[in-house]
């Protein structure tokens, strides 16, 4: 495993168990010995992830465009800071330096960072996947569209060769749509996670899915 880059929120206003399960994916980064790359701010999502990846020993870089910079939102965790002008720019410093792609829940600035990956995999630019952490259904509504437009024949080739929607359920009783390919499938209900604590089970997930992923890159 090498580098990870993260999409997710950089917003405060959103419920804790997301700040929870955004915490186990970086301390999961740090226990693979993964570089974690990400957007660099020091609020919501992306500063509980370096946090915890880089309290279990991940190697943190800090893609920052000026913006963040003038107004004094960069987090101070990085190992490695690299600036850029602009979210144009970041995006193409995040495919460049990462293996993979983690996209967490975020709003429009994820979305945009989601699909400029998929967008570049489907006329071959690269072969570089996504994974959609699908924590509570968060991404349910994205996965239907994106399997109603590839129904439709609007998607270029196969969607699963550049996603992957790992579901990350919080509370037993979520419903999940079925996603367009997934390679792990993960139930907070049965006997097999009543020994973990917490969201233990999350970090079980997205390893089994990762570790998949670095033997088909």
């Amino acid at each position: 495993m090498k580098s990870v880059a993260i999409f997710c929120a950089a917003s405060e206003n959103i419920a804790p168990g997301y700040f929870e399960a955004a915490a186990e994916v970086g301390t999961m980064l740090g226990r693979l010995g993964a570089t974690m790359v990400y957007g660099g701010a020091r609020f919501g999502l992306m500063e509980a992830t370096a946090k915890a990846a880089k309290t279990a020993g991940a190697h943190v870089v800090g893609v920052v465009p000026d913006i963040l910079v003038d107004r004094g939102r960069v987090s101070s965790l990085h190992d490695e800071q690299v600036g850029c002008r602009n979210l144009s720019e970041r995006k193409d410093i995040m495919l460049e330096r990462s293996d993979i792609h983690v996209a967490l829940p975020g709003g429009v600035g994820t979305l945009d960072e989601i699909f400029h990956v998929m967008a570049a995999a489907t006329i071959g630019y690269h072969t570089k996947r996504v994974v959609l952490c699908n924590v509570n259904g968060y991404w349910n509504t994205l996965c239907a569209a994106l399997e109603e437009m590839s129904q439709a024949g609007f998607v270029r080739g196969e969607i699963d060769k550049y996603l992957v929607v790992a579901n990350i359920p919080l509370f037993a009783d979520v419903p999940f749509l079925p996603g367009v390919v997934q390679l792990t499938y993960v139930q907070n209900t049965g006997a097999a996670f009543s020994s973990f604590e917490g969201m233990r089970w999350l970090f079980v997930a997205l390893f089994v899915v990762l570790t998949v992923l670095s033997f088909v890159l």
